[in-house]
């Protein structure tokens, strides 16, 4: 469910801002979860789960889940919220399990993990032959008008900086799902579609940087990231800002893949 899975060398995630301003991460995923179609008594991985709603949704249909992901202020609210389920500190490209689950579960995460093949390889490992993988993360595109108009601004604002600095990977769908094969995986359903996204207050897009962009904007005094900020948000306001409501112009990707017997 959390975006939390990645490469960060530190925990830029505010859990608590996440739960009270960006819901919607969660709320779009309780559709994911009617394609996983947990089962009673299987084991599932929520990879990436944030602060454990969806992991909590998935044991409420009987299965026995466990929830890891790599902010441990995620984790920690997770276990405050729900104290009676397992979660676990873990990096999605060093999972210590080895066939171990029926099914594994990944909400809005995967886009954070730029070694895409070393998550999907340690991903296989971890099912049980016969097991699922089921996800939706950020495709090609993913908020296309904030990430182009951010790296733009931080171009601007120092000549060092660099578009590979950006936390993102966004693939298409077939460079996705050919790694997908690679690593040995039955690819049985793809989609790649639009999905506009409200931001649920009149800070919508501030907050959103906030929140997913922490990592882009590190190392900037209060002054520089304010003034930042304030210069993306002006600049996207014509295509995002409808006049009531500031919308996100998702794209997403969801997957379906079998390990084989």
């Amino acid at each position: 469910m959390g975006l939390g899975s990645s490469n960060r060398q530190t925990d830029d995630w505010n859990a608590k801002l996440y739960d009270e301003r960006h819901r919607f991460v969660s709320a779009y995923g309780e559709d994911l979860i009617q394609w996983l179609a947990p089962k009673e008594g299987e084991c599932v991985l929520d990879l990436g789960c944030g602060t454990g709603d969806l992991t909590e949704q998935i044991h409420q249909l009987g299965s026995r889940v466990i929830g890891v992901d790599v902010s441990e202020s995620m984790i920690e609210q997770a276990k405050g919220k729900f104290p009676h389920l397992d979660f676990q500190v873990a990096e999605a490209t060093d999972l210590s399990f080895s066939e171990k689950f029926d099914a594994i579960f990944s909400n809005a995460v995967l886009h954070w993990i730029k070694d895409a093949e070393e998550a999907l390889t340690v991903i296989y490992r971890s099912l049980k032959p016969g097991g699922r993988f089921v996800a939706e993360f950020g495709g090609k595109g993913n908020v296309e008008t904030i990430v182009n108009t951010l790296a733009d601004t931080m171009s601007q604002a120092d000549s060092r900086w660099s578009k590979e600095e950006l936390p993102w990977f966004f693939p298409s769908i077939g460079q996705y799902t050919s790694l997908m094969e690679q690593v040995g995986f039955r690819v049985t359903h793809a989609l790649h579609f639009n999905r506009p996204t409200l931001l649920e207050d009149g800070d919508g897009i501030r907050h959103w940087l906030a929140m997913f962009a922490e990592s882009v904007l590190e190392g900037k005094s209060e002054t520089e990231r304010a003034e930042i900020v304030r210069f993306v948000e002006a600049e996207v306001k014509d295509a995002l800002f409808d006049g009531t409501n500031w919308w996100a112009d998702y794209k997403r990707i969801r997957v379906v893949g079998m390990k084989q017997l």
